[in-house]
């Protein structure tokens, strides 16, 4: 059961309730139009390119992208100087994005609900193993790079 309780999972899921609320919602609550669009297709477009430029580094690094698996090295070099967690950073953009471009204003509230849930799930963990691991280092790094943004 624990190939199941991934961040993919928990991100298709709220994509799924997004869409969902975008379905069912009235379109008296919509706030679209072509800004809206742009804005949305920015953010989707953005949290993918964090998502990819996360794991090259980490590739790079030689280090494990699956959160439940112990790290091999700690990535602080690339785009990981400018936040401790940004695939999970992109996968917010990617939720928030989607909720904008399909017009689901009401669908935004599970963007704070999602952070907290992996925020909770995945990211308290990682830095407890990180920790453990690589303790002064990771202490430095944490004093650095906020969890983030």
């Amino acid at each position: 059961m624990k190939w199941i309780d991934i961040p993919p999972v928990w991100l298709l899921l709220a994509v799924v309730l997004t869409w969902w609320i975008a379905d069912l919602q009235p379109m008296s609550w919509a706030i679209g139009g072509p800004v809206m669009d742009l804005l949305g297709g920015l953010l989707v477009g953005g949290g993918i390119v964090l998502i990819l430029l996360a794991a090259v580094e980490m590739r790079k690094r030689r280090t494990t992208i699956v959160p439940h698996l112990e790290a091999d090295h700690l990535v602080t070099t690339g785009i990981f100087k400018r936040t401790r967690n940004p695939i999970y950073l992109g996968d917010t953009l990617v939720l928030a994005g989607l909720a904008l471009r399909w017009d689901a204003p009401v669908a935004l509230l599970l963007v704070p609900l999602f952070m907290f849930t992996i925020t909770q799930r995945f990211i308290v963990p990682e830095e407890n193993r990180l920790r453990a691991k690589f303790r002064a280092d990771f202490a430095r790094y944490c004093q650095k790079t906020r969890r983030w943004v």
